[in-house]
């Protein structure tokens, strides 16, 4: 469905086209409508589908066509996600969309000086992107006013509660006016989603443009078997012999992401790392290299590199398996973008088959890893486990419970 079909204004349509986009991806097509028409809206959303886009065009246009319900520069739509890096991508998305409209955008997050942040808000801002951790530091300050905020965006609220969010969000949800359009997207609706959004949404439409758990369909994905130990040396092998030139490598932990980044790097492969011990100026850094292709090869937890929009990666790699399977989902959903096709490489340790298993039922996959000449596992691959069958014992004609006879008691009567 083109963008000209959704009832967005001139201004946006103008900004749209000059992006190169034409057609509406199933979750904008979805949303967009319904949050013009100022609903609630509880939409599920994996990411690579361009849910930015799908609250940030209705978000613009509602704040353009309407008058602030009050004086002053207070915001009017404050956007809410789990990470520096998804923040300042919503606030580059917002400004692009918004830049035919005279509205003003500004993301606060932790990690840098508070300065240039006060600085801007002082200014005045009708769009608020913020981290939840920075955004409650401005509020002991005294310094930003959410009195005025008239729309409320969660984005990726299933990983503001997996980092420790929910406290930090009711204490938020407290402050601004009761009287709001919510919209929260998720790419899981879990037990303490749904308990979170009856809470704060009033009649929400539901939206769901993507079957569930559902792995990009452009992603090719393979996997490897391969000793722990020799993970490493599997990687650098890949890289040089299939010419990989932009390689994002997810390891479960920070240390694990620095140590492999040095090791690819005396291997001659140009990495860098990225992790939430790094500070905003190392991380912003070390994507923007990346961007440009100075560095090969960029090594990440699953935290730090939610938010990460980069333009046709060709290549992911999963060094060490999630443990939560849902991250591998997103994990490969950073290739396979926009309709560019992309490569999903899991290296899979013996002791690694529960959580790969784990992943393969999430998924629907019957995906198994492959064994590559010269990096064949010297500890054995376990084999899938089948739930046994035991055919019925027989037991003898003269076989009698075990169990004691059941008594019955006559009950008090009620008094």
């Amino acid at each position: 469905m083109s963008f000209d079909a959704l009832g967005l204004c001139p201004e946006l349509l103008r900004a749209i086209k000059q992006q190169s986009y034409t057609q509406a991806t199933g979750i904008q097509q979805q949303a967009i409508p319904v949050i013009l028409a100022g609903h609630d809206v509880m939409a599920s959303a994996q990411t690579g589908t361009g849910k930015t886009a799908a609250f940030a065009l209705p978000l613009l246009q509602r704040l353009a066509s309407t008058k602030p319900h009050h004086s002053g520069r207070r915001p009017r739509a404050l956007i809410l996600t789990p990470t520096r890096e998804l923040a300042a991508q919503v606030a580059e998305s917002t400004r692009t969309y918004g830049r035919h409209l005279s509205l003003r955008c500004t993301a606060i997050f932790g990690g840098v000086s508070m300065q240039p942040q006060l600085q801007k808000l002082r200014q005045g801002s009708d769009v608020l992107i913020a981290t939840p951790g920075r955004l409650i530091d401005h509020i002991e300050r005294g310094t930003v006013d959410l009195a005025g905020i008239e729309i409320l965006v969660l984005d990726e609220a299933d990983r503001m509660l997996d980092m420790g969010f929910q406290p930090a969000l009711e204490r938020i949800m407290r402050i601004i006016p009761k009287q709001r359009q919510t919209l929260l997207f998720s790419a899981t609706f879990s037990a303490d989603i749904t308990k979170l959004a009856r809470k704060l949404l009033t009649a929400p439409q539901l939206l769901d443009a993507t079957p569930k758990h559902t792995a990009a369909v452009l992603v090719e994905q393979t996997a490897f078997w391969v000793d722990a130990g020799r993970k490493r040396e599997l990687l650098a092998h890949l890289i040089g012999e299939r010419r990989w030139n932009q390689v994002l490598v997810f390891t479960r932990t920070k240390r694990g992401a620095d140590r492999l980044s040095r090791h690819l790097s005396q291997a001659g492969i140009d990495s860098a790392s990225i992790h939430g011990d790094k500070s905003q100026n190392q991380r912003t850094r070390a994507l923007s290299e990346f961007k440009r292709q100075s560095v090969r090869v960029l090594v990440a937890t699953d935290v730090a590199a939610r938010g990460l929009d980069i333009q046709r990666l060709p290549t992911v790699v999963n060094f060490d398996m999630p443990n939560n399977p849902e991250d591998y989902v997103h994990r490969i959903g950073r290739t396979g973008r926009a309709g560019q096709a992309g490569i999903a490489v899991s290296l899979v340790a013996a002791e690694e088959r529960p959580q790969f298993n784990a992943i393969r039922r999430l998924i629907g996959s019957s995906l198994e890893p492959e064994v590559l000449q010269g990096y064949q596992p010297m500890i054995s691959v376990p084999a899938p486990r089948s739930k046994p069958t035991r055919p019925p014992r027989a037991r003898p004609n003269n076989w009698r419970s075990s169990k004691p006879a059941r008594r019955h008691y006559a009950q008090p009567a009620a008094r």
